[in-house]
């Protein structure tokens, strides 16, 4: 931290022990209760969100990222991209998985042969 930091967060918090308000201690000083408040919290090298570890609720399933790759792998697909594939797909009334799913499924298995 700061050693301007410090001074300010010891002066907000003499004032404070002295009966001012903090909002307006703050506001004299020109920054913001949060500011404050962030400056005082210990560092903490995790992510600030509260364990914000989550799933998409449309992720695929394995058994659909494999059939992107099969799909991408037989004959009358290999040589062309995502870009193509999924409009033939949707010509023939099927959908697998949107442009950006397939390039992302292909790029993490770069190299793999199915």
């Amino acid at each position: 931290m700061g050693s301007e930091r410090a001074k300010i967060i010891n002066m907000l918090s003499d004032a404070s022990d002295n009966g001012a308000r903090q909002s307006k201690a703050c506001e004299l000083i020109g920054i913001s209760a949060k500011t404050l408040q962030r400056w005082s919290r210990a560092k903490n090298l995790q992510d600030g969100r509260i364990e914000a570890k989550h799933e998409p609720k449309n992720k695929l399933t394995e058994a659909e990222r494999t059939r992107v790759l099969q799909v991408a792998n037989e004959s009358e697909y290999a040589s062309l991209s995502p870009k193509k594939i999924v409009p033939k797909l949707a010509d023939r009334g099927e959908y697998i998985a949107s442009e950006s799913t397939f390039y992302r499924i292909l790029r993490a298995h770069q190299g793999e042969i199915i």
